[in-house]
């Protein structure tokens, strides 16, 4: 019998909404059998596209976020104290992510939710190299490696790629999912995907 196709998971690490996102997503997968393809990219590829900001950035929707984040973190019980310059440009950790994919898989997701955890907790700079490979030793591998591996010009490609492919399949947002082609903006939308999952649309 041929395996669902996954649920794809595109963040920006920098999203409050893919935090709480990242929180749900494999419990999510698991209930409805299907596993979980993180991606992470870079939301100014899809801003270059729709001309859209970011939240922090525009004024009074960047207010009312910060509320709401912080109102939906204290209603899940879990910490939400991301960097005083929040959102910090996580290129680093993008990059890392895949680094880990290529040489070490099935460990990206595991570093994704600890990049999630830290920064969202006021402990990771998203931002700084070093501090993106020093996350490297909980996972088992080596901080030179990963330090030297998300400057690898390849590295540093794919994930370029990735991003522009992303929004060419019309991936603008963060969390944004794709489930059999379907597409799914917003923390928000987890119960609709799961339904859509369990019924096979509608």
């Amino acid at each position: 019998m041929k395996a669902a196709v996954p649920i794809e998971f595109w963040f920006d690490f920098s999203s409050g909404y893919a935090y709480f996102a990242a929180l749900e997503i494999d419990a999510l997968g698991a209930r409805v059998g299907r596993a979980v393809l993180w991606r992470p990219y870079m939301l100014g590829t899809a801003f270059k596209v729709t001309g859209m900001r970011g939240l922090s950035s525009t004024p009074v929707k960047g207010d009312y976020a910060r509320h709401d984040w912080a109102r939906a973190a204290r209603r899940l019980g879990v910490p939400f104290a991301p960097p005083p310059d929040h959102p910090k440009i996580a290129l680093p950790a993008t990059r890392a992510f895949y680094w880990i994919e290529a040489n070490h898989p099935g460990h990206e997701a595991p570093f994704a939710r600890d990049v999630f955890r830290r920064y969202y907790s006021g402990a990771l700079d998203t931002s700084d190299p070093d501090a993106v490979a020093g996350l490297a030793p909980t996972l088992g591998l080596d901080r030179a490696a990963l330090r030297a591996g998300l400057e690898a010009s390849a590295i540093k490609e794919r994930a370029r790629a990735l991003g522009d492919a992303a929004v060419a399949r019309g991936i603008f947002g963060s969390p944004f999912f794709m489930i059999d082609s379907e597409p799914f903006w917003g923390w928000d939308r987890l119960p609709m995907l799961e339904d859509w999952a369990r019924s096979g649309g509608w």
